[in-house]
């Protein structure tokens, strides 16, 4: 396994153990998405993780486990009966096999950072999608909101440079300076548009 499809693996893990600890009665909880429940929240990463795949795969995403498909900023629709941990596992298992494939992991991207591998796109849009969503997830229905560490100080420095492009896809509010003394994961927050 390489080292990009180890750090998203971890990243991945983490986001699924969130959605595995949400209590039932949470799903309709407000996130810090306007306008999103932590339900749209993980149809978003879901959505979002398939349309990669299917792109970089030359297909189209179908829904699956209750969980429809739409824009790939956008969330789905999402049926009452859904399996949301099943629907990213699938998903997390089509990422996964992309970054095993040496051809397809390398074969070139589009990204709000410019033209990149697949694998870069992993590594850090990936890496920023990830991480906000499962502190905004977390934040949602109450659970643990601690991100991985390392992964927040590299996607932070990988990210820092184009922060402008990332403000061009909607995805980030203006820029606000975290407060004096803030910690890491508190001013990667504050980068991405996030008030904790």
């Amino acid at each position: 396994m390489s080292d990009i499809a180890e750090r998203y693996g971890r990243l991945a893990d983490g986001f699924l153990a969130r959605i595995e600890a949400t209590p039932g009665g949470r799903w309709d909880a407000a996130s810090p998405c306007q306008g999103w429940t932590a339900r749209d929240v993980v149809a978003h990463v879901v959505n979002g993780h398939r349309g990669i795949v299917a792109a970089v795969r030359g297909t189209r995403p179908e829904p699956a486990h209750g969980v429809g498909v739409s824009g790939m900023a956008g969330a789905p629709e999402v049926a009452p009966d859904a399996d949301l941990a099943a629907a990213f596992a699938e998903c997390r298992a089509g990422v996964l096999a992309v970054l095993a494939d040496p051809d397809l992991a390398a074969s070139g991207f589009r990204a709000p950072i410019g033209a990149v591998t697949v694998a870069e796109a992993v590594d850090t849009i990936g890496a920023l999608e990830l991480l906000v969503h499962t502190w905004d997830l977390a934040r949602a229905v109450g659970g643990d909101e601690t991100l991985d560490a390392e992964a927040v100080v590299r996607t932070y420095e990988a990210l820092r440079p184009h922060h402008a492009a990332l403000r061009a896809t909607g995805a980030f509010s203006p820029a606000v300076e975290p407060p004096a003394g803030a910690d890491p994961q508190t001013r990667f927050l504050y980068f991405a548009g996030r008030r904790p």
